[in-house]
């Protein structure tokens, strides 16, 4: 044989081994991407019987939502959660426990999170607004304040809009404003991770990063059934699709001048260029704006608890 004969039947052998082991690991990631979804899909059916139910049920439009309805205090605040927060009940439960020796709070769960129904409602700002504010009239309240984590911010200076005879105030937690960029975002790869059951395989290897939450959280195990259940709902995916309208929408949004306003703002949100300076401007000009920024990064009521609550009451009460 010679020698331009061995290489070529040298280099035939390696490229048939190599293909052998791309179809190999074709293969194993075919297999294991079954095994996770069966996996997901079983453990669904079998988490949704230990999920715990807490609140009350109110029939809003054309679903439910649970409320927490807590504390006996003169003045009330309704909570609001951050986008795709799985259970807004259980996240905000340790600065509720405190609020609630104070205020009457009433925490929130938007339609697709915590223990609240699906809708076919639009996840507009304005049917979210509007959805609120049914909560609040079905609880017979007239007067509160909204405070709440993330993008609730941007539902509350639209509350504010519509609604400033009732919302004494806002109160916001790292929130978001009408002048962020936001970019958009693509769920068909979420989804895929989702239903295939990776992102519960992930969750499994590091539960408290994947939930956020510390494994010594006397909830942790609720929280996890309902980051399960919720992950990706319609709902929550339907608003996030309609952030790419609520934001331009609400370019330009302020506060009404007498309507106090207090943010607590992360040092350490990496995610938005310009972060401490826009909400700076949100409380610019108003009678009584407060802005506090406190080290730590988006979940500050994660970690600094006893500092929003201490502030909470000082702002309210004064």
């Amino acid at each position: 044989m010679t020698k331009q004969l061995k290489t070529k039947s040298l280099g035939i052998r390696l490229l048939k081994g190599l293909g052998k082991v791309i179809i190999g690991i074709i293969t194993i990631l075919i297999v294991s991407l079954v095994i996770t979804f069966t996996i997901h899909q079983i453990s669904l059916k079998s988490e949704a019987k230990r999920i715990e139910s807490y609140g009350e049920k109110l029939r809003v439009f054309d679903g439910e939502m649970n409320v927490v309805d807590e504390g006996k205090g003169q003045k009330t605040i309704l909570l609001l959660p951050g986008q795709g927060t799985a259970s807004p009940y259980l996240d905000f439960k340790p600065m509720i426990d405190e609020l609630k020796k104070e205020y009457r709070v009433v925490t929130i769960e938007p339609f697709g999170y915590g223990l609240s129904s699906q809708t076919n409602r639009r996840r507009s700002v304005e049917n979210i607004v509007e959805e609120i504010h049914e909560v609040a009239k079905e609880l017979n309240i007239s007067k509160y304040t909204l405070m709440g984590h993330s993008i609730a911010g941007l539902y509350a200076v639209n509350y504010a809009q519509v609604y400033p005879n009732e919302m004494e105030g806002f109160v916001g937690i790292d929130s978001s404003t009408p002048e962020q960029p936001w970019p958009g975002i693509d769920m068909s790869v979420f989804d895929f991770l989702k239903t295939a059951g990776v992102f519960r395989a992930l969750i499994k290897v590091n539960p408290e990063v994947g939930l956020g939450v510390s494994q010594n959280n006397p909830d942790f195990e609720q929280i996890k059934l309902l980051t399960m259940k919720n992950m990706s709902s319609p709902a929550m995916k339907d608003e996030l699709q309609e952030l790419s309208n609520s934001f331009p929408d609400s370019r330009g949004l302020t506060y009404p001048k007498n309507m106090p306003v207090l943010l607590f703002v992360a040092d350490n949100d990496m995610n938005q260029k310009n972060w401490l300076e826009m909400h700076q401007d949100q409380v610019k000009g108003l009678d009584k704006g407060k802005l506090i920024q406190l080290p730590g990064a988006h979940y500050l009521h994660h970690t600094q608890m006893e500092t929003i609550v201490k502030e909470t009451i000082n702002f309210l009460n004064n």
